[in-house]
């Protein structure tokens, strides 16, 4: 019997495979897993962060992200996310962070931000077109 193909472009399915890259980018940058990062995004895809100049595509990324690799135990907690639009191969969606650092004998916020991400549906997987990050607190 033959698998049904399905439409990664239905609402529930782009939700879910959206939240998915989320939750794989926040904990690959958290382990400090720079390459699964990168993998993650588009081969154009651009990282927006107040106060830095925009870093775009894979080779940028990845410099990016391994000079941010943890020093310390981190968490970015992603969560509240809503997908704002879905047109065929292409999504956007904000989402809430909050970033933890763990000082050696506790947790402690060190960001609150919002996550306004593009995405688009490229070999068989929902990945980041364009990230943008704006700091709440």
């Amino acid at each position: 019997m033959s698998e049904a193909v399905q439409d990664h472009s239905a609402p529930a399915l782009a939700a879910a495979g959206i939240r998915a890259v989320l939750g794989a980018h926040a904990q690959a940058q958290d382990d400090g897993r720079s390459a699964d990062v990168v993998a993650l995004y588009t081969p154009d895809g651009v990282l927006e962060i107040p106060g830095l100049p925009p870093v775009e595509g894979h080779e940028a990324l990845r410099d990016a992200f391994l000079s941010w690799a943890p020093a310390r135990p981190q968490k970015h907690l992603v969560s509240n996310t809503v997908v704002t639009s879905l047109s065929g191969d292409e999504a956007s969606a904000a989402s809430d962070v909050v970033f933890l650092q763990h000082s050696g004998s506790e947790w402690a916020v060190r960001l609150v931000a919002r996550y306004d991400d593009s995405f688009r549906f490229r070999d068989g997987a929902w990945k980041i077109a364009r990230r943008t990050t704006s700091y709440l607190a």
